[in-house]
């Protein structure tokens, strides 16, 4: 990918910049500012994706025929980019980027005509239920029990870590159709209405404090053949797809504005005695460090954007992504903290309340980079442990 924008490219990076200065209240900057994960509560997200959706801008990756913007790499590339730098909220990544690639590919024309505009205008929002008690990396020994019944499925089991159940009004997710031979050969891939009788929602709260996955319990749900994205048993095939697109997700502007926010906040005067830590050198080295694989990062984002722009699977280079990116994000956490120092405190009301002398790192910005750490740390465990992609690559790359 030529990373050198052509005269198109700069018009359109300014068209997006300028619709950016208008379109974004204080508001939706605001819940930007202050999102310390990949999800932002509906009543944020929501009204931004109303507004990319009338413009047309909702889904840069989708092609136009299923209504999405169809944007090329270098575009997609500088939208995210300009959305970051200004500090837009994120939309939710369930129904956009992950279920909706999977209805493009292995839905039926009556699926896709249903499930795909209510996704684009936000009418549903989805949940995904892969993770169970007894399998999270190992996804493929998960236990949920799937039992047909004429033209429905009974289901019985329960998933967990189900981020945003509580405010989702569709799941898709994996149960278990065949209890015998390979294990990936007994899944199933369904789309099912949260309002289903037999299903419970009950939340997990978060070091963070915060309320943003759950366990969801099956008890006699009856789910209709008719949700069934793919074939029975052919889950596994759909689940890997939905995998790689949503570790290929691209991480590398919002890191670059996290470098940014991180260099402001070390670069300030400090509240008590002492310069910035800016000025010191152990720091500005770790610091740099982070800038050299942010870059190396975006190298990795831009072979995932291709292979998804040329209707391939991205592969091994998927995990490289997720492994390299998440991985950096929780390094820039750590230094956050490190430059929050005292105020980065789980609990101190009194200190927050009082406000700082230095407000790049005073009790706004450490509250947020504490939130931020805390949430992080599990960025190297969902969409497949890191381990687990350190095996993907093995094999797939080193041929081990």
């Amino acid at each position: 990918m030529d990373l050198a924008l052509s005269s198109a490219d700069l018009a359109f990076r300014d068209e997006v910049r300028a619709f950016l200065g208008e379109a974004l209240t204080p508001e939706l900057r605001a819940a930007g500012r202050a999102q310390t994960s990949a999800f932002i509560e509906p009543h944020h997200s929501l009204p931004w994706q109303r507004i990319l959706h009338a413009k047309g801008w909702v889904a840069p990756s989708w092609p136009r025929e299923y209504g999405g913007a169809g944007f090329t790499e270098m575009q997609r590339y500088i939208f995210a980019s300009e959305c970051a730098r200004a500090g837009a909220p994120g939309l939710a990544p369930m129904g956009l980027r992950m279920v909706g690639p999977c209805l493009m590919r292995y839905g039926t024309p009556e699926q896709k005509a249903h499930y795909l505009p209510r996704i684009l205008s936000g009418e549903d929002y989805w949940c995904q239920g892969y993770s169970e008690p007894g399998a999270g990396s190992d996804l493929a020994s998960l236990q949920l029990r799937a039992e047909a019944d004429g033209d429905v499925y009974v289901l019985n089991g329960s998933k967990i870590w189900t981020t945003h159940a509580h405010f989702a009004n569709l799941m898709f997710l994996l149960v278990r159709t065949k209890f015998d031979g390979k294990p990936q050969g007994g899944i199933t891939f369904l789309l099912l209405d949260m309002t289903t009788p037999g299903l419970t929602v009950k939340p997990i709260i978060t070091l963070a404090g915060e309320h943003e996955v759950n366990q969801v319990f099956f008890d006699n749900v009856r789910a209709p053949m008719s949700g069934r994205l793919g074939e029975e048993n052919a889950g596994w095939t759909v689940a890997k797809y939905l995998l790689e697109v949503e570790r290929g997700g691209g991480s590398a502007a919002g890191l670059q504005v996290s470098l940014k926010r991180l260099r402001a906040m070390a670069s300030a005067e400090p509240s008590d005695a002492g310069t910035p830590l800016l000025d010191d050198p152990a720091f500005r080295g770790k610091l740099a460090a982070e800038e050299i694989a942010v870059t190396a990062i975006e190298m990795t984002e831009h072979r995932v954007m291709s292979a998804l722009a040329a209707g391939n699977n991205p592969g091994p280079a998927s995990s490289m992504l997720k492994t390299q990116g998440t991985e950096a994000m929780q390094r820039i956490d750590e230094l956050a903290i490190e430059v929050a120092g005292r105020y980065a405190a789980v609990h101190q009301p009194e200190a927050r309340a009082a406000g700082s002398n230095t407000p790049a790192i005073g009790p706004d910005h450490s509250l947020i980079a504490m939130a931020r750490y805390l949430n992080n740390r599990a960025g190297s465990i969902y969409g497949g442990s890191n381990e687990i992609q350190r095996d993907i690559m093995a094999r797939l790359v080193l041929g081990l």
